[in-house]
């Protein structure tokens, strides 16, 4: 069974990124179980792999139903998701090493309370995970720098998956 599960390329491929994809996820989440809690551009990053495992099904059904016009669009719209994935997780690393502002409701000062009911204001308002700061860091990159890593990964083997055969 797995050997004709893997017989075609563009299904092997699919099967590697929906691999991926899921593991990055399941990674995300143990870490999150584990206690370090996600910021909110943490939580967005998670998105494009979200969007990408029903499409990835579909490409593999597609592929399985012998549409290989179809397979082949859903792996690009994949490499395209896999590269504003690489987008959002460099954006969030360039925010932690402080390259860039990052959003303002996770990031930078408070504001300077002018009284006591505007203080108890802003603590029920701020969130505590900030954005800019690295909750963890795996051979020198963030999880969002990894998640860069790994979506460009992605991306090429979608953008692979998504050329024609050549037969």
């Amino acid at each position: 069974m797995l050997q004709k599960l893997l017989s075609h390329p563009r299904r092997t491929l699919i099967l590697a990124i929906l691999v991926l994809a899921a593991a990055t996820l399941a990674g995300a989440w143990i870490f999150q179980f584990s206690g370090v809690v996600p910021c909110e551009l943490c939580l967005k990053e998670r998105w494009p792999y979200y969007a990408a495992l029903p499409i990835g099904l579909s490409a593999l059904y597609a592929v399985g139903r012998g549409a290989q016009g179809t397979s082949r669009m859903l792996c690009g719209l994949l490499a395209l998701l896999f590269l504003v994935s690489a987008g959002f997780g460099f954006y969030h690393a360039g925010v932690e090493w402080g390259f860039w502002q990052g959003p303002t409701d996770c990031t930078g000062p408070l504001q300077k309370a002018g009284s006591m009911d505007e203080f108890w204001q802003q603590l029920q308002s701020v969130k505590v995970v900030r954005c800019d700061e690295a909750a963890l860091r795996i051979l020198g990159l963030s999880l969002a720098g990894w998640n860069a890593v790994i979506s460009l990964f992605i991306a090429a083997l979608a953008f692979k998956a998504a050329v024609p055969d050549r037969r």
